[in-house]
């Protein structure tokens, strides 16, 4: 949904679906994010998630606070406002929810998996690198994090998601 523009969101009514969604989204994230195995690269990868976690949230309300005024003219004197205070506008903005630190965490906690399911973390890591801008597509972010899922289910699915396929062969 975000992929579709700011026109696309600013249009939603009665609510900016596609931020709740992702909003929902990032906060059922928390349990899961928190249960991965206690090893070295969860000392790493949990709390750099966690904080991605916390730059999105903070993200989707300014977002809210956007699509909340009634036309551009706001939109853009909010905007002037809060870019020029740093503590908001380059940890929920620019830095914090770029994927750089969310998916940087995620992609050090897939490394707990390196040695039972290397496809998945190649896969993540690949989806990781176009979210990053390193490996240039087209809506990046759609790519990026389809990949991100994917990698994501043959870690933790594995086993039981190679069973399924070779029984339904």
């Amino acid at each position: 949904m975000l992929a579709q523009g700011n026109d696309f969101v600013y249009s939603q009514k009665p609510i900016d679906f596609a931020h709740w969604f992702l909003l929902i989204g990032v906060v059922c994230l928390i349990p899961q994010v928190v249960s991965f195995p206690k090893k070295v690269y969860s000392i790493i990868g949990i709390p750099l998630t966690l904080i991605g976690i916390t730059c999105m949230i903070g993200m989707c309300v300014l977002d809210f606070i956007w699509w909340s005024f009634p036309n551009e003219e706001m939109r853009i004197e909010f905007t002037n406002h809060i870019s020029q205070v740093p503590s908001i506008w380059k940890t929920f903005i620019a830095i914090g929810p770029s994927s750089k630190v969310f998916n940087l965490g995620l992609l050090i906690l897939s490394i707990n998996y390196l040695n039972k399911e290397k496809i998945g973390i190649g896969i993540l890591l690949i989806g990781t690198l176009i979210l990053w801008h390193i490996i240039p597509v087209p809506f990046r972010l759609v790519f990026g994090y389809s990949l991100t899922l994917i990698g994501f289910t043959v870690i933790l699915l594995g086993k039981n998601l190679k069973n399924v396929l070779q029984q339904r062969v």
